[in-house]
């Protein structure tokens, strides 16, 4: 496997077939976990084809394996950013780390794609909003 990320809240790897494989870890990995899991099946019900699909999900070690959605994107100008992210809200989910590193390019279908929803917010409004974005710093 090739190692993509490597912090204190996540190790992330691409198989040899393609498949990503990340494994949560540090504060509140747990609940992370149980969030982008959350996120990724509520985006699949919804139809929303530009993030990575889950294909394994492995509470016991918090790891999950997703498709893989390309490549990371070095140059974007803020305004396409800003759309790419706004697309997400049509499917019901804010995310809440909206930098250059949490897009990618799929060439295949050339997609701009999300990915690392650990921190997104289901946009279900009312009591049914849930996020777990850190507080400012």
């Amino acid at each position: 496997m090739h190692e993509m990320k490597d912090t204190a809240r996540a190790l992330v790897r691409i198989g040899y077939d393609g498949r990503v494989h990340k494994t949560f870890r540090g504060h509140q990995a747990q609940e992370r976990f149980e969030h982008e899991v959350r996120v990724l099946r509520h985006l699949e019900e919804k139809g929303c084809t530009f993030v990575p699909r889950l294909l394994e999900v492995d509470p016991p070690n918090l790891k999950i394996i997703t498709t893989n959605c390309g490549t990371r994107v070095d140059h974007l100008n803020a305004e396409r950013q800003t759309e790419i992210f706004a697309e997400l809200e049509q499917y019901g989910v804010r995310h809440e780390d909206r930098e250059m590193r949490n897009i990618t390019y799929r060439a295949a279908d050339g997609r701009f794609c999300i990915i690392d929803l650990e921190f997104a917010t289901l946009l279900a409004g009312g009591e049914g909003t849930t996020s777990l974005k850190p507080p400012p710093a």
